[in-house]
């Protein structure tokens, strides 16, 4: 009849005991409305380039920097330089202020905020 092996038995933690060891990462969850504008940042933010932009101008003495004054800490051409802070500005992470012929890029701390909410944990 039987082997006489005795073989263990491993059970899942019940659901409420993951809930206790194991809180959400988030209070709740991302509204639809929300999720467009916070996809499109994220996806502005995954290129090199352009996540190498929104750290200088969040690094920024001032909070601001000439599009002129970007060109070199990225090695990139100023018509490509321009794109990606087009890119970026579209996603509503930075504005830019023309003051001249040149234009100033800062950037919207209230969107950057928005984004580390959605990947801060709760608590």
């Amino acid at each position: 009849m039987g082997s006489g092996r005795v073989t263990s038995v491993t059970t899942l933690p019940l659901l409420s005991d993951a809930v206790v060891c194991c809180p959400p990462l988030s209070s709740a969850p991302l509204p639809a409305d929300a999720a467009v504008p916070l996809a499109q940042a994220f996806s502005a933010l995954s290129d090199p380039v352009r996540l190498r932009l929104l750290s200088l101008l969040m690094t920024a003495d001032g909070g601001e920097i000439c599009a002129c004054d970007l060109v070199e800490p990225v090695g990139r051409s100023q018509p490509t330089v321009s794109h990606h802070l087009k890119a970026l500005r579209d996603a509503g992470l930075v504005i830019g202020t023309r003051r001249g012929s040149n234009i100033w890029y800062a950037v919207v701390p209230e969107q950057l905020a928005a984004l580390r909410a959605v990947l801060a944990p709760a608590g």
